[in-house]
């Protein structure tokens, strides 16, 4: 009798212990909490999560709070989504209104000669992808140079690193993506 348990229960143990491997290399989540998907953006510090939400805002408008450094999409009936975000560093935190004026996956990334002045070992251009800094999905607002980005560095979320845009996780500003339009209204609080 014990061996005929035996074979199926060691069977079982390699399984799992396989399993929690691939978890700990961000392929496989079996606790919900992970936002790593198939992007590869690590899990956020600050999961994305419904939320009471008191804002005058009409449903729809995105509501970026740098102070909080989190970003709102206003539901309705009191509620929003609230994402944890990535926002500028001291000097390059902004405050105004625009909208979405453009959206891309994957997109290119031409660095401003303003950060390049900054910056000149960064490159003159890069391929969406991977290991773009601007990560799986983009969201343009306004005539500014600042967007709603993607990040392949997760840490980074609930930081002030950024040079003026808002970062997110792949998988939450994929998420974000999905549920906005060209013409949405951005809110940036800096209080």
């Amino acid at each position: 009798m014990i061996r005929f348990f035996a074979a199926p229960m060691a069977a079982m143990a390699l399984l799992l212990a396989g399993a929690a491997d691939a978890s700990a290399q961000g392929m496989f989540d079996f606790t919900g909490t992970s936002s790593t998907g198939f992007l590869g953006s690590g899990a956020s510090p600050i999961p994305r999560t419904t939320v009471m939400y008191n804002g005058s805002y009409a449903p729809g408008t995105v509501v970026v709070n740098t102070a909080e450094r989190r970003l709102y999409l206003v539901l309705g009936n009191g509620q929003a989504l609230r994402y944890g975000i990535g926002v500028g560093r001291d000097g390059f935190r902004w405050a105004g209104v625009h909208r979405i004026t453009a959206k891309r996956e994957w997109p290119d990334w031409t660095p401003p000669s303003q950060m390049l002045a900054r910056r000149p070992d960064l490159p003159r251009h890069m391929k969406g992808g991977i290991d773009n800094p601007l990560g799986a999905r983009a969201m343009y607002l306004g005539s500014t140079l600042y967007r709603i980005h993607g990040s392949n560095e997760p840490e980074t979320i609930g930081q002030a690193v950024s040079s003026g845009c808002f970062r997110m996780t792949n998988d939450d500003v994929t998420d974000l993506y999905s549920r906005v339009s060209i013409g949405t209204p951005v809110v940036v609080l800096n209080n």
